[in-house]
């Protein structure tokens, strides 16, 4: 099969050590995590993983049902880029006097959407979102006007097609309500049952 981008969304419990958990689960197939993400979701106490990775439909498919046996992962998905409205944010730090002298640099940075954070005599730091082809591009640019230093976050994603976890939680609970409690006959007899 044919190795392409996908995007998993796990919604975990905010538990310590999931993060290591799950990239073992990566590692020990020998899968690259190219970009790893996690936040709060839309649930209360529920957190959202979104991890990019290039394989195959079949191995991504397997890969999210050994996530979902982690005790704390409640969902996983995978999506294409087509089935995503994704973004990734980049920081780019330039010289501020190659900006005041270059007018080029001023109309590229505008082109792609890219912001003054901080303005400083020595240096500003721009901000800018988009698909990594379009930072990658601005990245490539801004090297020829002494780009200092550059930083990418993680992707973050939205599934198109998706009412969101929440509604999926009420849908799960609608159609498969807890089992009533039942009471155990043996209960109280403890010393009666427990005994040797």
């Amino acid at each position: 099969m044919e190795k392409q981008e996908y995007t998993i969304t796990l919604y975990t419990e905010n538990s310590i050590g999931m993060i290591g958990r799950i990239s073992g689960i990566f590692s020990r197939r020998k899968i690259n995590i190219e970009s790893l993400n996690t936040s709060p979701s839309e649930v209360e106490n529920i957190h959202r993983f979104t991890i990019l990775i290039t394989e195959s439909e079949e191995v991504v498919r397997k890969l999210c049902r050994q996530i979902e046996k982690q005790v704390e992962v409640l969902k996983a998905y995978y999506n294409t880029d087509e089935e995503l409205i994704w973004q990734e944010q980049a920081l780019y730090k330039v010289p501020t006097d190659v900006i005041a002298e270059k007018a080029p640099v001023e109309r590229l940075l505008r082109e792609y959407g890219a912001s003054a954070v901080v303005i400083r005599n020595d240096y500003t730091v721009f901000e800018t979102a988009g698909h990594r082809e379009e930072i990658d591009k601005l990245t490539a640019e801004l090297t020829k006007y002494r780009l200092i230093e550059f930083v990418r976050g993680a992707r973050i994603a939205i599934i198109k097609d998706s009412a969101g976890f929440h509604s999926k939680l009420k849908q799960f609970e609608r159609e498969e309500p807890a089992p009533e409690m039942v009471e155990n006959e043996f209960l109280d007899q403890g010393d009666k049952v427990f005994t040797m």
